[in-house]
């Protein structure tokens, strides 16, 4: 492998957002995400290629390191922003066709709920991962989620929720789309959720980490 592709898998993994950033500590001083993706796209490595090989193991071990309890939000944040520099350089690759992506995530925090930290780590991690995301935000209606559905026929939905009383909404969300998509696969996740929640409701999936979302999105891409 590329060197530069270790190194880019590194700086995600540890959060070196670019050469200025003073974490890790280990790192400083040394480029980061940031200028090491521009070095290898004027190199000529390919942008798929950036992302499997360096991005998307970073991510991993990012992923991996978090379920674990290793690592915790904050290095879980830079890790997302560093990848989120990196990505900023490839996104144009993405939207020429040039580089595919391996599904797309529609996520949003439910109805009633304004919470939205827990989301938006999952939201980097999938994208780390190499999905395009759809980040409809917070307060996020059943019909919203639907109307991505009807853009984005083949997408996976993520639903948020860390109120108990929003998990109604959750539910009721989880209902109107299945109504109208039976075979649309949806994620949900949040701290008041559970396995048996996610059952009781019809939902295909709960995960308690984003590297849980992750490897159900993939066990799904996979086999379709």
């Amino acid at each position: 492998m590329n060197d530069k592709l270790s190194t880019l898998a590194a700086c995600i993994e540890f959060g070196k957002i670019n050469k200025a950033a003073p974490y890790p500590p280990q790192m400083k001083g040394q480029d980061g995400a940031d200028e090491i993706t521009k070095q290898l796209l004027d190199e000529g490595v390919a942008p798929g290629d950036i992302l499997s090989d360096a991005l998307i193991k970073g991510m991993e071990k990012v992923g991996e390191k978090f379920s674990k309890n290793q690592i915790f939000v904050p290095q879980m944040l830079m890790s997302a922003k560093a990848m989120q520099f990196a990505m900023n350089h490839l996104k144009p690759f993405f939207a020429t066709g040039e580089a595919d992506r391996r599904g797309t995530f529609v996520v949003g925090t439910v109805e009633g709920d304004l919470h939205d930290i827990g989301k938006n780590i999952v939201a980097m991690m999938v994208e780390g991962n190499g999905y395009e995301v759809i980040d409809l935000g917070v307060d996020v209606k059943a019909e919203q989620f639907v109307a991505e559905i009807e853009k984005n026929p083949n997408c996976f939905i993520g639903l948020s929720a860390l109120l108990t009383t929003t998990m109604a909404n959750m539910e009721k969300i989880v209902s109107e789309i299945k109504g109208k998509y039976p075979e649309q696969n949806i994620c949900i996740g949040g701290a008041p959720v559970t396995q048996d929640f996610c059952d009781k409701i019809g939902a295909d999936s709960y995960n308690p980490d984003p590297q849980g979302v992750v490897k159900f999105l993939n066990s799904v891409a996979v086999a379709s």
